[in-house]
């Protein structure tokens, strides 16, 4: 499941252990929007690196045709 899935899941369990006065189901549903939102963070913390690791790909490959360019025309 998705965060989103679980944040959802778990206030619908939270609201119906109110309603029931069901403490066990509250706290379940509790637990259950702490699980969607650490899934959450872990994903953003996910695609923050592939970000960060296809800028630094990017910069490399640039650095590394610059170097390239710097050498053929330093070998005319």
């Amino acid at each position: 499941m998705t965060g989103k899935t679980d944040i959802i899941k778990g206030r619908i369990k939270e609201a119906a252990g109110v309603l029931t006065g069901d403490e066990a189901l509250r706290a379940q549903g509790q637990a259950d929007q702490v699980v969607g939102n650490v899934k959450e963070a872990a994903q953003k913390a996910v695609n923050e690196a592939k970000e960060a690791a296809h800028t630094a790909i990017d910069k490399a490959k640039h650095a590394a045709r610059q170097a390239i360019a710097n050498a053929k025309n330093a070998a005319k």
